[in-house]
């Protein structure tokens, strides 16, 4: 049951939710909101992910890196699956409706509707834009984080939703280079798939000068300080100097060292952002 959840991807979106409700809170929230809307978050992406599973435990079947999940194996049937995670997503909603806000419980189950039903049901198998567009899910979490601290949106945590949607892309497309054949034997017509690994490449560079925009962006938007733009700039330069040589290299070792970085870079950023606020209002 535990690794129906994908209790790794859940993490990173949990890093992002909390830093964001520092930066909406332009402080601490309390410990109670904190539990409450990250519980709430962590049931809502286990659900969202055992959903997944179970779609996709045909491909899961022919692809080496997924071919140990729980439904491949036989270690779980796909009724039982989806039934724990239809409930998984019962108690998301009523749990952050009840002691979150109602704003909040709607935008986390709505990521998992667009989750299975956009990406997973529609664009993965038939579209190389599928993480691009189906990567919005993702992006929802920031948009919990805000709207748990004050029960509403604005053009701050828009932005900052973009900031996930467009790391997105390269972040997936770096890990779908290593796993090409993967990818290809399944059907599945990722990026590195459809094109070649030098285009795909061009691609990351274009979508990471994209995200260090977005995130200067965010200083002014989110009316950040100089921690947070130094940190941006800084991080996402980084980031640039791993596509351009990915670019230039074109190998799945380069690839991979994107991807590794791509995780510290998105950590960090949104630790920046909290630090930030912290520094300058607590």
């Amino acid at each position: 049951y535990v690794a129906l959840t994908k209790p790794r991807i859940i993490e990173l979106l949990l890093v992002t939710t909390l830093q964001t409700m520092f930066v909406a809170r332009r402080g601490v929230p309390s410990e109670w909101l904190m539990v409450a809307t990250l519980a709430g978050g962590a049931l809502a992406a286990g659900g969202a992910n055992a959903i997944n599973m179970v779609v996709d435990r045909d491909i899961d079947k022919v692809m080496h890196r997924t071919r140990n999940r729980p439904l491949v194996t036989g270690a779980m049937t796909p009724g039982a699956a989806l039934v724990f995670a239809l409930v998984l997503e019962a108690v998301a909603f009523a749990e952050l409706w009840r002691w979150v806000n109602l704003l909040s419980a709607v935008l986390a189950v709505s990521a998992t509707a667009f989750y299975v039903f956009v990406y997973t049901l529609w664009l993965k198998r038939i579209s190389s834009q599928n993480i691009v567009i189906g990567g919005a899910a993702g992006a929802v979490p920031v948009l919990v984080g805000w709207a748990a601290v004050t029960d509403h949106l604005g053009w701050a945590p828009v932005v900052l939703f973009a900031v996930i949607f467009i790391w997105t892309p390269p972040h997936f497309w770096a890990l779908a280079i290593k796993y090409r054949e993967d990818y290809e034997s399944a059907g599945v017509p990722m990026m590195p798939v459809v094109t070649t690994l030098k285009a795909t490449a061009g691609q990351i560079v274009i979508y990471t000068v994209l995200l260090v925009a977005v995130t200067v962006l965010f200083a002014v938007v989110g009316h950040m300080g100089a921690l947070y733009l130094a940190s941006a700039l800084v991080l996402g330069a980084v980031f640039l100097v791993y596509a351009v040589r990915l670019r230039q290299l074109a190998t799945p070792k380069a690839a991979m060292r994107l991807f590794r970085y791509s995780i510290t870079y998105l950590t960090l950023l949104f630790a920046a952002m909290a630090g930030d606020v912290l520094l300058r209002f607590h």
